[in-house]
């Protein structure tokens, strides 16, 4: 009886550690997403002074990872279908690590921006494969314990980066000054690789049938650079009629996008969803909130270190109090809140969000640049609680009215709206930054805080058409 049962309880150990080791290095792929795109939060200053990049570089840093990223980000799952998602993920986690490489390297912003554009593409195809081949591979008890670390793992990611980033350009490793926060991709990157080809699946062929819609990922592509070069270039050197063709040609191929998307056989978003009220409505808000979001904490980095003349290292650690906020919050609200409370949760972010927003105006217009970090932090904190309420509950909620099989669709869209959002916000809010900074930065906070706490008043009365409550069930 014992050799009989020895083999079997061995079997289960290996199979129990090896799903352990491919939960591991799906982590280690999503929080190399995370910290690439809020990294340069705190080293865009820096990037620019020294590689002599000016606004356009600071501006162009966190955008054109996102843009990559929204775009390709819908597709990439369908790629992993139709050419196995083991394939994929090695194809993903290597381009990353040497798109990561040339950005470290990278001796003017030219390249270095075409170094963060292909981060972000690959990373678009590495990302979502993790979650198919855990999907397959681990069973209904593994699966729940991964999902319950994801949050932890994705949250420190989230404030680590920049603190790291911060830290590192202070201590300037080896005369390399803000370098080595791309160049230790490098490792990770080599370590997950050789990971990967030990540990996953390998009857992971694909089905080849499966449709890809090219067209619309491309027409997508051409509305968000032209969109994010016209508001870039226009607010930079002026609005020239190169400026507003950009905007112009953006806006004419998003109509061709959403015809595209309600004509196509196999398109990028069910038109059954765009159907949905409360999918659009979801939709709307999210683009709303993540764009307002992401532009604040991009400006708030830019405030600390150019107005109040915090180092790197200060202004990463003078904007941990919003980002355990941040955590705090999405703790609470998928630890129960979002269901208990639905889309009310949404309504209530966004008004501490207000809040904290208010409060900082208030400090930086009574005290401009003489305000202090330690001012500043309780503020922080609230706006942290705010964004995070929204930023876990707006994906879930969005899911409540949508059908099974529309689920999938529904998750992929939402991501690439948030990465989307991200770098319009991103761009817009610093660009209204660095407009008004002509009267100094003080007033410039005060514009860019104002335009936040405008867009963010205007979701309000979009909450009302969000679906009342979560899904009672994952994928319903």
């Amino acid at each position: 009886m014992t050799t009989l049962t020895e083999p079997s309880s061995v079997t289960t150990r290996r199979s129990s550690r090896r799903m352990w080791a491919i939960l591991g290095l799906v982590l280690l792929a999503d929080a190399l997403d995370v910290i690439d795109g809020t990294i340069t939060n705190i080293a865009a200053p820096t990037i620019a002074r020294e590689l002599n990049g000016g606004e356009s570089l600071i501006k162009w840093l966190g955008p054109a990872y996102m843009l990559a990223m929204g775009v390709l980000l819908l597709i990439g799952g369908r790629l992993g279908d139709k050419f196995g998602q083991r394939r994929l993920f090695l194809i993903g986690m290597g381009g990353f690590t040497l798109a990561s490489a040339v950005a470290g390297f990278s001796p003017d912003p030219a390249l270095l921006i075409a170094a963060r554009v292909t981060q972000g593409a690959f990373g678009a195809l590495l990302i979502p494969q993790g979650m198919a081949i855990m999907t397959k591979a681990f069973s209904r008890d593994m699966l729940a314990k991964a999902f319950g670390l994801f949050g932890p793992v994705l949250g420190i990611s989230s404030v680590g980066g920049p603190v790291l980033a911060g830290f590192i350009i202070d201590a300037d490793l080896f005369g390399l000054s803000w370098r080595p926060i791309f160049l230790a991709n490098i490792v990770l990157g080599a370590v997950g690789l050789v990971i990967a080809v030990k540990i996953l699946p390998r009857d992971d062929d694909g089905d080849r049938s499966t449709v890809v819609d090219g067209w619309g990922s491309g027409l997508l592509a051409v509305t968000m650079l032209g969109l994010l070069y016209g508001l870039i270039e226009g607010s930079t050197n002026g609005w020239s009629a190169v400026a507003v063709a950009s905007i112009a040609v953006g806006v004419l191929f998003f109509a061709a996008f959403a015809y595209r998307q309600r004509t196509a056989t196999h398109p990028l978003i069910k038109p059954s969803l765009l159907k949905n009220r409360g999918f659009t409505s979801a939709m709307i808000v999210g683009l709303a909130v993540f764009a307002a979001g992401t532009g604040l904490f991009f400006v708030l980095s830019l405030f600390l270190q150019e107005g109040l003349h915090a180092s790197p290292r200060d202004a990463s650690l003078g904007l941990v109090p919003l980002t355990l906020g941040l955590i705090a919050a999405s703790f609470a609200a998928m630890g129960g809140l979002v269901a208990k409370l639905g889309r009310r949760l949404v309504f209530i972010g966004l008004v501490v969000t207000l809040v904290g927003c208010g409060w900082v105006l208030a400090l930086v217009d009574h005290s401009g640049t003489n305000v202090s970090l330690w001012a500043l932090a309780p503020a922080f904190v609230v706006i942290g609680l705010g964004t995070g309420l929204c930023f876990a509950t707006i994906p879930t909620i969005a899911l409540g009215d949508a059908q099974p099989d529309e689920a999938g669709s529904a998750s992929g869209s939402l991501g690439s709206i948030q990465q989307l959002a991200s770098a319009i916000g991103s761009a817009a809010v610093t660009s209204v930054f660095f407009q008004a900074a002509t009267s100094g930065l003080a007033h410039a906070m005060n514009v860019a805080l104002i335009v936040v706490l405008a867009v963010t008043a205007l979701s309000l009365p979009i909450v009302a058409l969000m679906p009342r409550k979560a899904p009672q069930e994952p994928g319903h």
